[in-house]
């Protein structure tokens, strides 16, 4: 589905509610206004939650253009509907992406990257009075690895890879048909931890606000180490202290950047105003979503596996306000 050619839309037609969400009207005149598609993932993961907040900063900051949302069952299934053009643009944690632009176990995609969007520290979850205290604690455990077809299983899988573990073989491996399922299932005892990832991801934040409480298990720096002699593309990353309820102290761990991709027809014009959107949007975002303070322009370049995956219409954009020369 290509985004909607622009409309334009009388101010009749809109003070009697009939324009619908493709039309604006300032001062009585009518506004052309662009509406492009955004896949999320399944509701109560962090997805949803950034591309709500991305949506309503973006669509507030230019009023010619219109995003809107739409939950998918997450980046597995993003990646396949902006190749087939049924997405304008789609949210795509790390290491989907990584797999997909590198090719690994299907055909390398020609999607783009608009930005990066924060970065995803991984690590699982327990009760604040649960006995497991280290990864190798969990073997033979019930977890929840995230929702079928999001990115943090592929996370946790790599993570556990570089231990020596199989997920599927040394843990009893639980898969959510909603991401926001799996709090409810520590807390209640259902899974002794969930695998989760980022700084304010609702998970987290929903176990470590329950009456129980929370405990945060990450790689440690010697398992860190193991892991990215491995898997050298994950990068060590914080949650810094107070990133969730009564966590006192930073956590170490690794991970990747998260992304907004494009389809690969998206026109450079679109993909420009996008970019700079954006850009003037940062200071917003940032007030109103925690996470979204790691939305900026410097990030998506450094966090760009490759300079030329990023969308040349943003290049061209970076490239106006020296961010890349």
């Amino acid at each position: 589905m290509k985004f909607a050619f622009p409309i334009l839309v009388s101010a009749a037609l809109l003070a009697n509610s009939l324009a619908g969400p493709a039309a604006a009207q300032t001062g009585g005149n009518a506004i052309s206004t662009t509406t492009i598609s955004l896949g999320t993932a399944t509701p109560g993961g962090g997805f949803p939650l950034y591309g709500n907040a991305f949506a309503e900063v973006m669509n507030a900051a230019d009023r010619t253009l219109t995003i809107a949302p739409r939950n998918t069952k997450g980046s597995n299934e993003n990646v396949p509907l902006l190749e087939k053009g049924e997405l304008d643009l789609a949210l795509v944690a790390g290491e989907p992406a990584y797999e997909a632009f590198a090719g690994i176990a299907r055909a390398p995609v020609r999607l783009k990257i608009l930005t990066a969007i924060y970065s995803n520290p991984g690590m699982f979850v327990v009760r604040a009075d649960s006995p497991y205290r280290t990864i190798h604690d969990l073997v033979g455990q019930r977890v929840a690895f995230g929702a079928k077809g999001s990115g943090l299983p592929i996370l946790a899988r790599y993570v556990l890879d570089g231990l020596g573990l199989k997920q599927d073989e040394d843990f009893k491996a639980i898969y959510l048909d909603r991401a926001g399922d799996g709090p409810a299932m520590v807390e209640d005892g259902r899974v002794a931890a969930l695998w989760g990832a980022g700084i304010g991801w609702p998970g987290f934040a929903a176990v470590a606000s329950s009456a129980s409480g929370a405990r945060f298990i990450a790689p440690t720096a010697e398992e860190i180490t193991r892991i990215r002699a491995k898997h050298a593309f994950l990068k060590p990353l914080t949650v810094p202290a107070g990133a969730y309820p009564k966590q006192s102290e930073p956590i170490a761990s690794l991970g990747s950047w998260s992304f907004v991709l494009t389809r690969e027809d998206l026109p450079d014009d679109i993909a420009y105003r996008l970019a700079k959107t954006l850009r003037g949007a940062e200071v917003t975002f940032c007030k109103k979503l925690a996470q979204a303070c790691e939305t900026t322009a410097a990030n998506t370049v450094a966090a760009a596996p490759k300079p030329e995956l990023i969308h040349p219409g943003v290049m061209k954009y970076f490239r106006e306000i020296g961010v890349v020369k």
